[in-house]
Parts: structure tokens; C-alpha cells; sequence
């Protein structure tokens, strides 16, 4: 025995077990007159303690949650709502609370066993009737328990039952309606904490398993499923994983042979996978109890000759022979029922335009992205393993793909294509693939991946030249058609900027021979089932596919909706298995705008109301912000409240506005080129240096003149060209009449093999920072400072500010910080100095806790002057940067062989 001794929050005595309670409370607490006694075991909610109340002198049980899951808001706030939902409960087959100590509770102590192993039906009938009790009495206060199963039951040895652990009870009359993970089943597959159920998967009911909203008849499932266990010692849905106990739970008959007569009806009322077959109350089971289980014998009327015989033979035989087509169809693959689970890739995966869940062609493995320390990454884990594995080599992936057996993954990063061991291993370089929207690898070991230039071509998964399919048109996210010598694509005329109404293609991969199959969507795949699926208006729509013919039959039906992709790429968001597992993204179109806000000392997001962007840049006076949003630019005003558009032409994809110093006007990014306008919206738009969209200013200094600025831009190398690599120029522009500069010749500053972007000029105009990328050197890459002279290329020294996963150098106004986002998106900040031409930057260092959203390419941050608030592109709601939102669906095959035949 161990007693525990609290005086002034200090510890005088006590062992091992005190001390693990003593870490879950505060100095402040008072439980000084319990004594821990043992540790009675270990839970999801936390450490459960034998204890004696030395005040009222009798045993308690003390469940403590520990500072690792009081860290969690979700933890926490359903231990508080245990505590609550047990203190309006008061019965006596229902384990009560005592109190309520910081995070610990104090409950009734149960002696006796859980309910495990068969039971007579004598020693049975009166536990099942003392459950009913317990939840018809929990059910009228609108409690549902949500988590019934043998271990959450006891049986005292007087025979008295009581029902524990309500942690994930749920009052149906103070909670919401909808469907979230604090209140209905998720299957969750983080990367800590794989296969966790809110619920457990053997016990709970098919709507749980599905996600959707549960009301008290998820109760009568569970309890009817624990009476089965109770008389049979069976449990009714054993399986080796979590996703095989839930498909149980959601397809497999239930054979009611070993459930003793007078049970069975009880038993079939309860086990309905329809809920609304289902008894709907708890109280209607003491009455099927208490029927008789045989039919009353009616005594027989004399024969007579009369057709009626013949009718009820002909009936009878007609019954037998729907139900043997019932029977049949039962047992047949198309009557595998569709089933959908919710899915959490973890905190640490990213939301997209292009790849979200991948799953192998076995289903056993799924691949997704992250954002860690060292930027993007792709990780890996197999469907029934706690943990999954960041690859390495991985650093700036984009899009990722299977090899046809499983085994392998090629992934394309930093312009290159890789191929590594799906399991994890060093990358091998394939090919450089600048610009790559998707890969497909065939059975015989060829890629055929869609390359920059309009471009599809192939080549061998040992490495090598890759060989020209076909060029001139858009061709995007190619699949293999069974056969090996196909590929179906999305494709659409050359420069498209969404694919909405886009082709889905068959091309041959030896002759390049051409097929349009389907006209008005994107993102098309071929199911084994039969079918092509692809994207249309938020829709994933489905059709016949002849694959002989290579051509569709019938009309297209909407299969799924309200499902994520992104048009402007040509990315549908799902992937399926060869055993039916299908993944998808659901909510609206992908859309990089997320909230805008000011952020403080204190880190604490200030979100500026109804602003989204995916890239921002503060006026010189820091008084407005100018805004990329929904492919135009706005001004906000901060005094104002108001954002006023500048720009009108959204299907241009206007983005990366720059200030001039006074503030008057913006240079931005635009159709063909860089284009210039008033920064009040009162003037015309003027295209000021011609070229393609990926023509991009970041900052202005004052020029030589009092008409004059200078303008720093990036430009794709070899104009024109669709190629990874952007050099940095600087431009004089004269505005003598400022609403139509005449443009100097542009002078080069930085022009090398690597990819050099996001020049920002230092306020006094001395200093360059940008981003460079080293083609397959990491050491090598990440944010540099240079020094800047007027009409000559960059010279002498260079300055690492930070590695290859940090981006977007802002300077202070002051001139004595630097700020820019690390690859865990946090805003650092570091103190430098300048002498002559020297530049001394001292250690980065963290100075918000707050993320950032990773938006790619684009400015998603500035800094006020003072360098004490920050404005930022920040996660909704304060979640994880990009968390994505996956579906898993389970029978889709079958579910299309339905519906379309």
C-alpha cells in the first residue's frame, strides 16, 4: 500500500504508481484523503487505480488521464463529457461517479469479472435482463453508450451487472447532429496511432462503421452482439485486422444455429443491419423474451377437393425459388454490400492539387505526403501496421505511383523521376522530368510518364532515354489498360489551363495511335469491373467501357459527388485497389486560398474576415494587402475592412503581385506576361513585359531617377521554353507616365543550370535574397543572399540562410532581420549585419508557434514594419497546415456492377 501525501503541491511520500497520479495533476489539486492502493490496468483514456477514500472509508477506482493525452482537446474534452454523462446517471446496473479531481475521476469500484467466456442460459437470462435495464434507463436520459462490448461490462460476485466506461457515450440532446470524429466512429490512420476506432470494431453497429450519424439502436446491436458472445462464447465478427473486422461487421450473415431457441427472435430483432428494421427500443426485448418461441397449432379443416392446394404448391414453389435466387445472390460477389469508413492520414499529411492516397494495386499499402522538418516528403504504410515510413529521397514530390506488382514506386521531385523499393530504400534517378503531371508503370517494366512540353513518353524502369509517345497536345496522369500496350490520359489542346471539359484518350504506347473515348471531364481510369470513372464538375461520374472495342456504352452516371480534384491540372483525387478498395478526397474542388491573418508575439492567428488568397504582399506602409484569389488580384484595406479587385480576368491566373516603393501601383503575373496596374483599381491593366505565365515580379527598389524603379522578376530559362530552370532578372522601368512605364532592357542578375526563384531586393537596395534549387543537391539548395550592383550580374560571396526546405526571404524594414518559412511552414526570423560588401547573418531562430499554410510556390507571408506582427496564409479553423479529408470505400466494384450492368 502506497499513500499519497500532497502538501502545498509538494511530494513527501509515495511510490512508483503515486507518482504516475501525481503527474496528472496540478499542485492545486486535493486528493490528499485517497490512498492508491494497485493499478488496476491501462485504457485509451489512461491509467485506472485502486484507491481508498480515507474520509468516507471505502474502495474507489481513480481514472487518470495523463499529460500526454490531456495534451489532446479531443482526449480531454471526452473525458470531461464521461464525467458528465456519468454524474446524470444514476442506476444500479451502471458503475456511478464519485467526483470529479482535475483530470481524474473518481468512479464506483467494481469487484468481479467482466463478462467473457459462454454462459448457460439459466446463468445468462438474468444478465441480459439486468442489460436491458441499464440501457433502457440510459436511453430515456438520451444517453447512448456507444461502446458496449464484454470488457465494459462486470458482473459482481452477487450477480449484479454493471456497465462501465462511458468515454465515448453520446447525449443525443445536447450534441450536434453532424457527423465529426468527436462523435461518431472514424477509422483513423495516423502515423502514430493506426486502426484506432472511436468504438471497437467488433462490437459496434454497421451505421458506426460507416461513419454516419448513431442513435440509441447502435446500442441494441452491440448489446445484440455481446448476448450472442454471452450464450455462445463465440465472437460473431473475429477477424485478423481492423478492416477485415469491419467489413464483418458490415457483409457476413450471422448464423444463429448455436444461439438457443428461446434467444433467437430477440437476437435476429437486434442484429438487422438495416437500422430501421432494427427494434428501436431497448424495452422491447423483455417481450420477445417472453413470447413463446413456437407458433400456436391450429387444428386442420377437412379436405376438399379444391384448387387451393395446388395455389399454395405453386406458391410455395415460387417462395422457394425466390429465396434460392435470394440465397444465391447472398452468397455471390455482386451482393457484397458498399461500405465507407472516414480516414485521417495523420497530422502530418498534406492536402494537394495533385496526389492524396495511393493505394498499391494489392490494397495492402497506401502512399500520401507529408510536411516534417525537411519539407514535402512521401510516406508509406501498409493497411494493417501501426506506423508508416517516410521515404527518403522523396524531398519535393509532387505525384506518385505503383509499379504494377506492388513492389516498386516512382515518385517525381525536385524535376526528376525516381523509382525506390516500395518498402522503403535509397532512390534511384530515372530520367529528369521537368513539369510531370503523372506516371504509369506497365507489366513489362516500362514507364510511361506525361513530361513538360506536352510530352508523353516512355522508357525502360531500369533508367535511360526516355523514347517520344506523342507531343503537341496537353496529356496528363496516364493509367495502363489491362494488356500492356495502352494507356488511357486526359488531354486537352496545348497550354490549356483546365481540363473541365478535357478528352479522355487511349494512346498506344509502341505506335502512339490515338482514341478519343469520352469528351467533358478529366482524370480518367479504368476499373477491373468494367467501367471508366472520371472527374466532371465535382462529380466522379462513371460509364461503361468496352475494352475490346475501346469505346463507352450507355449513359454516364454520377457515382460519386462532392468529390475534390483539381481541374486545373487534370488531378482527379481517388485511387483504387484490384480488390475493390477505393480511396477518395471528398469536399469541394481543390482550392490552394485559404485564410489570411495577422499574427502577434503572443502566435495566436488573428484571421482577417472574409479573406482567402494563396498569396499576399503588404503595401510599403503596411496598410492594405494585395491579395492572389481565385485567379485575380484584390487590395484589402485594413482600415476599411473592404478588398477591391484590380484585376478582372480570372481565367488568366493572375498572381504574384509586387508593390512599387510609394505604394501607387502593383506589377503582377498574368496572361502572356507581366502586366501593371493602378494599386485603387481606378486604372487599365497594361501588359509591361511580354511572355508566358510563368513570368513572375517579386520586389521593387527606387532606381537611379525620381521616375524610375527598378523591378526584380523571374523568367523561365530560354523563353518560351516549358523547362524547370527560371533565372533572375532586373528591369528599370521609367514612369514619367506612370500608368504606361516604358520598360528598360532587362539585365541578368542570376542565370545558372539550377532553378533560381522569389528574388526580393532589400529595402536599400544593396542585397539580393532568392531560392535556388540544385538539380539532385539538397546540401546545395535553399535561401541564399547575395550582393546587388546596378546593371551587373551577381559576384563575389554567397550567404546560406537556409536549407533546401525553407523558402520565401522577406527583409525587415529596418534592416537589421530577416524572416522566411521553414519546411515545417513556421516563421523564422534571423538578425544579420552588413559591412562593405560582407553580410553576416546570425542563427534562425522560431518566432511564431504558429503554421503556416504550405501553399508551393507563391508568397504566403509578409511582415509588418517593426518586424512584430506578421501577416500569413494560415490552416482553417487552426488545423494541421493542409490536413486532407480521405474516404475509403469497400465493394465498389460490385456497387458499379449493380448500377450499371
Amino acid at each position: 500500500v502506497r499513500s499519497l501525501v500532497v502538501a502545498d503541491g509538494v511530494l513527501e511520500r509515495g511510490g512508483s504508481d503515486t507518482i504516475d497520479l501525481l503527474r496528472a495533476m496540478t499542485p492545486s489539486s486535493q486528493i490528499a484523503h485517497y490512498r492508491i492502493v494497485s493499478k488496476l490496468g491501462e485504457g485509451g483514456m489512461g491509467a485506472v487505480y485502486r484507491a481508498t477514500d480515507t474520509k468516507l472509508n471505502r474502495d474507489v477506482a481513480i481514472k487518470v488521464l495523463p499529460d500526454a493525452l490531456a495534451a489532446d482537446p479531443d482526449r480531454l474534452a471526452r473525458f470531461g463529457r464521461e464525467a458528465r454523462v456519468l454524474a446524470s446517471l444514476s442506476h444500479p446496473n451502471i458503475a456511478a461517479i464519485y467526483g470529479l479531481e482535475d483530470r481524474a475521476l473518481v468512479l464506483e469500484l467494481v469487484e468481479g469479472a467482466t463478462l467473457a467466456g459462454a454462459r448457460s442460459e439459466a446463468d445468462a437470462l438474468p444478465i441480459v435482463h439486468q442489460l436491458i435495464d441499464a440501457l433502457e434507463y440510459a436511453h430515456d436520459k438520451g444517453i447512448v453508450h456507444r461502446d458496449l462490448k464484454p470488457d465494459n461490462i462486470k458482473v459482481t460476485p452477487e450477480g449484479r451487472v454493471k456497465v462501465l466506461d462511458f468515454g465515448l457515450a453520446k447525449a443525443l440532446t445536447s450534441e450536434p447532429e453532424a457527423v465529426n470524429p468527436a462523435n461518431s466512429p472514424t477509422l483513423t490512420m495516423r502515423a502514430t496511432m493506426a486502426g484506432v476506432i472511436m468504438g471497437t470494431a467488433a462490437y459496434m453497429s454497421p451505421e458506426q462503421a460507416r461513419g454516419q450519424n448513431v442513435d440509441k439502436r447502435a446500442d441494441i446491436w452491440s448489446f445484440g452482439v455481446v448476448v450472442y458472445e454471452l450464450l455462445t462464447g463465440i465472437q460473431l465478427f473475429e477477424a485478423p485486422t481492423v478492416s477485415d473486422m469491419l467489413a464483418a461487421v458490415l457483409t457476413r450473415e450471422v448464423d444463429f444455429t448455436a444461439v438457443p431457441p428461446r434467444f433467437r427472435r430477440l437476437l435476429r430483432a437486434c442484429l438487422e443491419r438495416d437500422s430501421r428494421r432494427r427494434m428501436r427500443d431497448i424495452g422491447d426485448a423483455r417481450l420477445l423474451l417472453e413470447e413463446p418461441n413456437t407458433p400456436p397449432v391450429v387444428a386442420a379443416a377437412p379436405a376438399k377437393s379444391s384448387a387451393v392446394p395446388w395455389i399454395a404448391a405453386a406458391l410455395a414453389t415460387l417462395a422457394a425459388a425466390v429465396f434460392a435466387f435470394l440465397f444465391w445472390r447472398a452468397g455471390s460477389p455482386e451482393a457484397r454490400p458498399l461500405s465507407q469508413f472516414n480516414v485521417e492520414l495523420g497530422q502530418m499529411a498534406i492536402n494537394g492539387s495533385r496526389m492524396l492516397a495511393m493505394v498499391s494495386p494489392d490494397g495492402r499499402r497506401i502512399l500520401y505526403r507529408i510536411l516534417g522538418p525537411q519539407g514535402i516528403q512521401v510516406a508509406t504504410r501498409q493497411l494493417d501496421r501501426s506506423t508508416g515510413t517516410v521515404l527518403t529521397g522523396t524531398d519535393g514530390a509532387v505525384d506518385a505511383f505503383f509499379s504494377h506488382d506492388g513492389a516498386w514506386i516512382g515518385v517525381f521531385a525536385r524535376g526528376q523521376l525516381l523509382k525506390l523499393p516500395a518498402s522503403g530504400g535509397a532512390p534511384t534517378l530515372l530520367c529528369d522530368a521537368p513539369s510531370a503531371f503523372g506516371g504509369a508503370w506497365l507489366p513489362d517494366g516500362t514507364i510511361v510518364a506525361a513530361l513538360g512540353g506536352q510530352r508523353l513518353v516512355r522508357l525502360p524502369a531500369a533508367g535511360g532515354e526516355p523514347q517520344l509517345i506523342r507531343q503537341g497536345q496537353e496529356m496528363r496522369y496516364p493509367q495502363a489498360l489491362p494488356g500492356g500496350d495502352r494507356v488511357v490520359v486526359t488531354s486537352a489542346p496545348a497550354g490549356a489551363a483546365d481540363f473541365e471539359n478535357g478528352e479522355i484518350q487511349v494512346i498506344s504506347v509502341k505506335t502512339g495511335e490515338t482514341k478519343t473515348v469520352l469528351r467533358g471531364g478529366y482524370f480518367g481510369r479504368y476499373l477491373p469491373s468494367g467501367h471508366l470513372l472520371y472527374v466532371h464538375g465535382g462529380s466522379i461520374y462513371a460509364v461503361r467501357f468496352n475494352l475490346s472495342r475501346m469505346e463507352t456504352e450507355g449513359t454516364p452516371l454520377s457515382f460519386i459527388e462532392g468529390v475534390s480534384g483539381y481541374a486545373a491540372v487534370a488531378a482527379g483525387h481517388f485511387d483504387f485497389s484490384a480488390d475493390g478498395k477505393f480511396f477518395y478526397s471528398s469536399g469541394a474542388a481543390y482550392s490552394s486560398e485559404h485564410q489570411v491573418a495577422v499574427i502577434g508575439a503572443d502566435g495566436v492567428p488573428q484571421p482577417v474576415p472574409g479573406v482567402a488568397a494563396v498569396a499576399v504582399r503588404l503595401s510599403p506602409d503596411a496598410k492594405r494587402l494585395a491579395i492572389s484569389a481565385k485567379g485575380d488580384i484584390s487590395v484589402y484595406d485594413f482600415a476599411r475592412k473592404i478588398a477591391t479587385r484590380i484585376t478582372f480576368d480570372p481565367s488568366a491566373s493572375n498572381h504574384s503581385p509586387a508593390w512599387t516603393p510609394d505604394g501607387h501601383y502593383i506589377a503582377y503575373s498574368g496572361a502572356g506576361g507581366i502586366w501593371w496596374t493602378r494599386s485603387d483599381g481606378s486604372g487599365q491593366p497594361v501588359r509591361i513585359i511580354e511572355g508566358n505565365s510563368a513570368l513572375a515580379p517579386f520586389s521593387m527598389t527606387a532606381g537611379d531617377g525620381a521616375h524610375s524603379v527598378r523591378m526584380v522578376f523571374q523568367q523561365p530559362a530560354g523563353q518560351g521554353q516549358d523547362k524547370l530552370q527560371s533565372d533572375i532578372f532586373v528591369a528599370t522601368l521609367d514612369l514619367s507616365a506612370p500608368d504606361h512605364p516604358v520598360v528598360g532592357k532587362p539585365e541578368v542578375f542570376l542565370a545558372t543550370a539550377a532553378n533560381e526563384t522569389n528574388p526580393m531586393i532589400s529595402p536599400d537596395g544593396r542585397w539580393m535574397a532568392y531560392y535556388t534549387q540544385q538539380p539532385g543537391e539538397d546540401a546545395n539548395s535553399g535561401l541564399y543572399v547575395r550582393r546587388y550592383r546596378p546593371g551587373l550580374p551577381a559576384s563575389g560571396g554567397k550567404w546560406q540562410i537556409a536549407n533546401s526546405w525553407s523558402r520565401f526571404l522577406v527583409w525587415s524594414s529596418d534592416g537589421k532581420q530577416i524572416f522566411f518559412r521553414s519546411g515545417d511552414s513556421h516563421l523564422m526570423v534571423a538578425d544579420y549585419t552588413t559591412s562593405g560588401d560582407a553580410f553576416a547573418v546570425g542563427n534562425p531562430r522560431t518566432w511564431s508557434p504558429s503554421q503556416m499554410y504550405f501553399s508551393g510556390s507563391l508568397q504566403d507571408f509578409d511582415v509588418f514594419p517593426g518586424g512584430l506582427r506578421a501577416v500569413a496564409i494560415v490552416p482553417d479553423d487552426n488545423k494541421t497546415p493542409g490536413t486532407p479529408h480521405v474516404n475509403l470505400m469497400l465493394n465498389v466494384f460490385d456497387e458499379l456492377k449493380r448500377r450499371l450492368p
